[in-house]
C-alpha cells in the first residue's frame, strides 16, 4: 500500500518492526485501551491492511501502557448521532455485529496472529487474545470476561464458542459464570496461553516464535491455520481427514513445499516465494 493510501488510525498504530512481521499497538492507554466506535474503525482498517499484503507472515497484538485491552469504553462508544438518527434498539444490535465483526476478522485473517498481552485483558480484549492463534503474557497481567460483570451476558463476541474449544467447556463455564479476575499463570495452566514471560522478555519471546514460524513455507502455514480453526467445526473424523487430505494433495503441488524439501536435505535457509 503507498504511504498515502494507508489508513488514518488514531486508536493504534500499525509498524513492522521485522520484515514479514506486522504489529498492531493498541494505543489508547489513558483509557486502558477501551474499545469504542474508532477503535473497531481502526482496528478493522489495519487488519485489511495486514490481509492485502502478501508479504506479511505474522501479525503480532499488544497494547501500550497497562492494559492490552480492557474491553468496550464504558463511558461511552463514540456514536451517539448514530443512536439519535437510528434509534436505540436498531443502533445497539448494528454496533453488536460490527464488534462481533473485529473478533471474527482476526480468527479469520490470513496470517498467524500471536498476542503479547503486556496488561489487563477484559471483555472484547479476551475475545481478541482467544482469537488469536499464539498467545504469550506477562506475570502482571491479569484477564476477566467482562461482560456479565457489566450487567450483560457473558456470551458476547465470539467467546462461548472460543473459549471452550481452546480451555474446555467446565474451565469456560466457571471463568464465564462468575466473571472473576484470573491470572496469567492461571490461564497458562488452562492451555490458553502459550507461555507466561517478563515484560523485557515478552517481544525477544514473541518474535522468536514469529521467526520459527516463518521457517515455514506461507501457505503451508496459511492453510494450517485455516485447517486448524475450521477443524473446530468439522464434525466426524472422517470429515475432517477429507479435509486435510485436500490440503496436502493442493501443498505438496506447490513450488514452496519443493523448496522446504530442498533446504532441508541441503541445510540452508529456505527462500520461500508463495507459490
Amino acid at each position: 500500500m503507498d504511504s498515502n493510501d494507508a489508513p488514518d488510525l488514531s486508536r493504534l498504530r500499525l509498524d513492522h518492526p521485522s520484515e514479514g512481521i506486522a504489529r498492531i499497538t493498541f494505543s489508547r492507554p489513558d483509557r486502558m485501551n477501551a474499545a469504542d466506535a474508532r477503535f473497531i474503525a481502526d482496528a478493522k482498517a489495519a487488519l485489511a491492511e495486514v490481509d492485502a499484503d502478501t508479504s506479511i507472515r505474522v501479525l503480532v497484538l499488544t497494547g501500550e501502557g497497562r492494559a492490552f485491552c480492557a474491553g468496550l469504553d464504558l463511558t461511552g462508544f463514540g456514536d451517539e448521532d448514530l443512536v439519535d438518527e437510528r434509534g436505540k434498539v436498531l443502533r445497539t444490535m448494528e454496533r453488536q455485529k460490527e464488534i462481533a465483526d473485529l473478533v471474527a476478522r482476526v480468527r479469520a485473517l490470513r496470517v498467524p496472529v500471536i498476542a503479547a498481552v503486556n496488561g489487563a485483558v477484559a471483555g472484547v480484549g479476551l475475545s481478541l487474545l482467544c482469537a488469536s492463534d499464539v498467545r504469550y503474557a506477562v506475570p502482571q497481567a491479569v484477564m476477566a470476561v467482562g461482560y456479565i460483570r457489566a450487567g450483560f451476558s457473558a456470551c458476547d463476541m465470539g467467546l462461548s464458542w472460543l473459549l471452550p474449544r481452546i480451555i474446555g467447556a467446565g474451565r469456560a463455564q466457571e471463568l464465564m459464570l462468575t466473571g472473576r479476575r484470573f491470572s496469567a499463570q492461571e490461564a497458562h495452566t488452562f492451555g490458553l496461553l502459550a507461555g507466561v514471560v517478563d515484560a523485557e522478555d515478552l517481544h525477544d519471546t514473541v518474535m522468536a516464535t514469529a521467526s520459527q514460524i516463518m521457517q515455514n513455507a506461507p501457505l503451508s502455514v496459511e492453510f494450517t491455520k485455516e485447517g486448524l480453526w475450521k477443524s473446530l467445526e468439522i464434525p466426524s473424523f472422517e470429515a475432517a481427514v477429507e479435509f486435510e487430505n485436500r490440503q496436502q494433495l493442493f501443498t505438496a503441488l506447490l513450488d514452496d513445499r519443493a523448496e522446504a524439501t530442498s533446504s532441508f536435505l541441503e541445510k540452508r535457509t529456505p527462500k520461500y516465494h508463495r507459490r
